[in-house]
């Protein structure tokens, strides 16, 4: 299970990412663009991610990942963090909202967390 102090934590650790309280939650934005929310008193996540992907997941692991009614018309999904299965899942989902919003610069200067292949 994992806990919104970890999604915090991997978040604030990537590059240019900073804290906002917006809407009256967490926000998490890389060089001033929103990649991850902390929403339903922090017990999920909202992060960034293609539709067609997006709906993949949701039939996949429906358990795991859904789309707010607000948000259907936009490239965000929410994830119950009670239902990721460990560290290095969470770290992957964090990144790669990260990636869908940070600068070309960055994902230039931080090949580490370039998208594979």
């Amino acid at each position: 299970m994992s806990t919104s102090d970890e999604v915090r934590e991997l978040a604030l650790a990537l590059p240019e990412t900073t804290e906002k309280e917006a809407w009256a939650m967490p926000t998490f934005r890389v060089a001033g663009k929103m990649f991850l929310t902390l929403p339903e008193n922090e017990t999920s996540m909202a992060v960034r991610c293609p539709k067609e992907e997006r709906d993949e997941l949701v039939l996949a692991e429906p358990g795991k990942f859904w789309v707010a009614d607000h948000e259907a018309a936009f490239a965000w999904v929410r994830v119950r963090l009670a239902a990721v299965d460990d560290a290095g899942e969470l770290r992957a989902i964090v990144v790669d909202s990260w990636r869908q919003a940070a600068p070309p610069r960055l994902l230039h200067a931080h090949p580490d967390l370039a998208p594979p292949g």
